[in-house]
């Protein structure tokens, strides 16, 4: 049995779970989101606890429960708590600035970069070198954390660019004389 397929979800109070044939919804405090997972997981809702059970021991039905399960664990999450990356800027003159809810980015380039924010996600500036990105859904945190850090990735020289917080960026000798 999957490891992580077989435990149970707790349900906060304050969640609304919806389960159809193929959608999963979930509301609450912070959001509402919804999800297709596959018709063949079972997703069970009893005694304020969420459970996904599979069909048969096949390979896909193996790989489907443990994702399905996983998918709904942070949808819950995502409601209640929301998620959150942050990123730094390192680098001699590179900041970050806020121009209503559009991020700013002064990263070296002869122009501002400026990304705007998909509905559901929120940045913030608490420094002009530090970047927060917060949202209810884990899936979409991430992809414009990766967006922005595609904007200035990290080079190996001198370490400049943007990183997620806590990254290590291996660094390469220069040229020697």
């Amino acid at each position: 049995m999957s490891r992580i397929g077989k435990q149970p979800i707790p349900v906060p109070s304050g969640v609304e779970l919806t389960i159809e044939s193929e959608l999963v919804r979930v509301k609450g405090p912070k959001g509402e989101l919804q999800e297709r997972v596959s018709r063949d997981m079972k997703i069970e809702q009893a005694d304020g606890e969420i459970t996904v059970t599979r069909p048969s021991d096949r390979r896909d039905h193996r790989a489907l429960h443990g994702l399905t399960r996983s998918l709904v664990a942070n949808m819950v999450q995502g409601v209640t708590d929301g998620f959150e990356k942050r990123l730094e800027i390192h680098g001699v003159g590179y900041r970050a600035a806020l121009r209503g809810n559009d991020l700013e980015l002064s990263v070296g380039y002869s122009h501002a970069v400026t990304i705007e924010a998909p509905v559901g996600i929120e940045f913030e500036v608490p420094q002009p070198t530090r970047i927060a990105v917060r949202g209810s859904s884990k899936q979409a945190v991430g992809e414009v954390a990766a967006r922005i850090r595609k904007v200035r990735p990290p080079e190996p020289y001198k370490g400049k660019g943007i990183r997620y917080e806590g990254e290590y960026v291996q660094r390469k000798v220069g040229k020697r004389a």
